[in-house]
């Protein structure tokens, strides 16, 4: 199971298409052997012939080894629209070390990644999204291979800017949601990564939520966190100087006297944010970085599954 400390060892090639591979690739080598092993994972050439379209496209030598109509499958084909959303203000960069695989950031660029290819595999279209305050980057969902060229250019982008991003760039998730429900294409998959960490009240977080479900669009959420520090606030017994990544607020407190308080609101708010999800028919996930990228792409295959 490939995980940020293993991606480390292939951060040499610098090149998210062959990372991306190797963690699908490993992730369908364990699918196959675990019980969810009938899941589909590989992508068909071709697809059965419909009663009444143009002929030009069979596989005649298909039909000569099988006995059924099947047209060859063309770049523009594709299976599902899924946009992948992710948050990049300043709370995604924690936890912040200089050069080195860490960061809430750092995992949710690689599972995109992971994603795109398993996407394109499936003949499924990817779009890429990135945002703070504001939508800063917003593609189409297409399967074209220049397009998915540009999707990996701009996650690798975005993971080598990060040592130059401001540590104060907040976030308005709920702003960008209700943009990209009038974006996206009808009925795409929209797959969101975030720390849902926000200053704004939680109450218009779900309005974006219902409003990307009335516009037909089906939703899954990865909650990045860092469990054992951002849920449980387990922090050695030292005071410490803890700074805000989104407002540069600064406080000095004791760890052992907030813990309990800490992990109650924190934890209310997860529990808070999956029921409202469930009540919206969402798919919500607690994605820790600490636990690799199985648990991304297996909660999307699922997903898939029942909509095909």
């Amino acid at each position: 199971m490939k995980t940020l400390q293993d991606i480390e060892n292939l951060q040499q090639f610098d090149n998210f298409e062959f990372i991306a591979n190797q963690i699908v690739e490993g992730f369908i080598t364990g699918l196959h052997r675990s019980p969810f092993h009938g899941f589909s994972v590989e992508f068909a050439e071709h697809r059965l012939y419909n009663q009444g379209e143009s002929t030009k496209h069979i596989d005649w030598k298909l039909y000569a080894k099988t006995d059924k109509l099947f047209v060859k499958r063309f770049e523009e084909e594709t299976n599902l629209r899924c946009h992948i959303v992710i948050d990049t203000s300043s709370s995604m960069l924690y936890p912040f070390q200089d050069k080195k695989l860490d960061s809430k950031l750092d995992f949710s660029l690689y599972s995109a990644a992971a994603l795109i290819h398993l996407l394109k595999k499936q003949r499924d279209a990817a779009g890429l999204s990135f945002f703070d305050t504001e939508l800063h980057l917003h593609t189409e969902a297409k399967l074209t291979q220049t397009h998915i060229q540009r999707l990996y250019a701009e996650l690798n982008r975005c993971l080598h800017s990060q040592n130059e991003q401001s540590f104060e760039k907040e976030t308005n998730i709920a702003s960008v949601l209700h943009h990209i429900a009038e974006l996206a294409h009808n009925r795409s998959l929209i797959i969101i990564f975030s720390d849902f960490f926000q200053n704004t009240p939680y109450e218009e977080l779900y309005a974006a939520f219902q409003h990307l479900k009335y516009n037909k669009h089906e939703i899954i959420v990865f909650h990045t966190i860092e469990p054992q520090t951002e849920e449980f606030f387990e922090f050695s017994n030292k005071p410490l100087h803890i700074t805000d990544m989104e407002t540069g607020e600064k406080i000095k407190i004791h760890p052992n006297l907030v813990r309990d308080n800490y992990a109650k609101n924190v934890q209310t708010i997860i529990k808070n944010l999956s029921l409202k999800c469930a009540e919206y028919g969402i798919d919500y996930n607690e994605a820790d970085i600490n636990k690799g990228f199985h648990q991304v792409l297996l909660s999307f295959l699922i997903k898939r599954n029942k909509l095909f």
